[in-house]
């Protein structure tokens, strides 16, 4: 698999590969402008990105992957500035990492978002084990397909897993602490429910275009999220 790092500072962007080219086939890049180029020629299945590049910043390059494709983005970010992190996880990064960070916890981040992203393709269960259709929303796990009201959604990883949750749940009332756990397997903190909040606006914007409604996720304040049935 094709792990794509991208970070200005040779040290970091040299350790990351250090420590992920044992299992990964690391694609490793100093500036924005190579970064991109490689992504329209090569299949990539993770991105790791720092915010701060020297010519294209890392939202903008999060952004244009996010126009064609849905595989996992991890933001690098500096370690105060949380403003990176909500604006990251807002145009649709699936997890963020402060610098400095011990590069064993990268690793861990990454295998943790390789395996949400190749999950879908599991072919062990069965075809209604894999497939949630109900009122104009159809989710295929195996496939990683989400369509709603006979319209493609494009979803992340995150995105896809928190939706699959909330429908296999509908008519239940899912906590953001549930929530983050079972779909970062972390353990919730003060800042998980506006990680979670982020994603779940997220998702709604998307779930609107094709009805120009945003009400499939209510928020039961206080509580959480449920789907109804």
């Amino acid at each position: 698999m094709n792990i794509l790092v991208v970070d200005d500072e040779k040290e970091i962007a040299d350790v990351v590969e250090l420590y992920l080219q044992n299992e990964y086939h690391v694609l490793k890049f100093y500036t924005g402008q190579e970064a991109l180029e490689c992504i329209e020629k090569t299949n990539v299945d993770l991105a790791i990105l720092d915010v701060m590049l020297p010519d294209i910043d890392g939202f903008t390059i999060l952004r244009k992957i996010r126009e064609k494709y849905t595989f996992p983005v991890i933001m690098l970010t500096a370690k105060t500035e949380y403003r990176d992190k909500i604006t990251g996880l807002t145009m649709g990064a699936d997890d963020y990492i402060p610098k400095p960070f011990n590069p064993l916890e990268l690793v861990a981040r990454v295998k943790a978002q390789m395996r949400r992203y190749t999950q879908y393709n599991d072919g062990k269960k069965s075809d209604s084990e894999n497939i949630i259709d109900f009122a104009g929303l159809l989710l295929n796990k195996e496939s990683h397909e989400c369509i709603y009201n006979e319209q493609s959604l494009p979803l992340t990883p995150t995105e896809f897993e928190i939706l699959w949750i909330l429908c296999e749940n509908r008519g239940k009332v899912i906590s953001s602490q549930r929530l983050f756990e079972e779909v970062w397997h972390e353990e919730y903190l003060k800042n998980s429910n506006n990680t979670v909040m982020v994603h779940i606006r997220h998702l709604r914007e998307k779930l609107s275009k094709p009805t120009g409604k945003s009400d499939l996720i209510k928020t039961v304040w206080g509580v959480g999220y449920k789907i109804e049935e």
